[in-house]
């Protein structure tokens, strides 16, 4: 069933009754479980103003293109990408010995893509660049590379959001309710970089 399927997924964070607290996880899944429930958790979307692009009526009642065109592994490789071509900037004047050798051990060819700069030049006015490089040194401080690799997520996210908000609501809706409830943060990265991640990643097939 198409909203059995499109609820399965999302973070149980994001059911929140009109002006209070989050259900508990354990409500959410006993309301996964049935028709009445299932339609209780679509209208706490709806309420939250959370879900209206994916819940929004579609002809055939099939599941939203944002959710075909984009399963969750394949989300997280292009809001992985995002993150990290984010901070290009600093990447690209990061010279140190160790903290190179770390980022291209853990980044892999998303490492190679920020230095590209045919996919983005890396050009930010000062207030970004001050704002990237003020964050520069906490974010390599991390020595748990799970939290590393996190952050370099969130940032992929609030990219993906700030420009699915113009041009594809539904997938910045889908970005945000496949992870704990957030508000989205400032974004820098130009749309054509962001089109092309996108397109690179919905024409690669699904990995096994």
């Amino acid at each position: 069933m198409p909203l059995q399927a499109l609820l399965a997924e999302v973070h149980p964070s994001w059911y929140v009754r009109s002006g209070e607290a989050p259900l508990e996880p354990r409500l959410v899944d006993a309301a996964r479980r049935s028709v009445l429930g299932r339609r209780l958790l679509a209208r706490a979307l709806l309420a939250s103003g959370s879900g209206d692009a994916l819940l929004a009526p579609r002809p055939g009642k099939g599941l939203p293109t944002a959710i075909t065109r984009w399963p969750p592994a394949r989300m997280a490789r292009l809001v992985r990408d995002l993150g990290v071509l984010a901070h290009a900037p600093v990447i690209r004047a990061e010279v140190r010995r160790e903290p190179v050798r770390r980022l291209r051990r853990l980044l892999g060819n998303s490492y190679l893509l920020a230095l590209d700069p045919t996919v983005w030049d890396a050009a930010v006015g000062r207030e970004v660049q001050a704002r990237l490089s003020a964050n520069w040194e906490r974010l390599l401080r991390e020595t748990d590379d799970a939290r590393l690799l996190a952050l370099f997520d969130g940032q992929g996210r609030n990219e993906l959001r700030g420009w699915a908000a113009q041009r594809d609501p539904a997938l910045g809706e889908w970005v945000a309710l496949l992870h704990e409830y957030e508000t989205a943060g400032p974004a820098h990265l130009p749309e054509k970089p962001v089109l092309l991640l996108c397109t690179h990643h919905e024409s690669r097939p699904e990995k096994a």
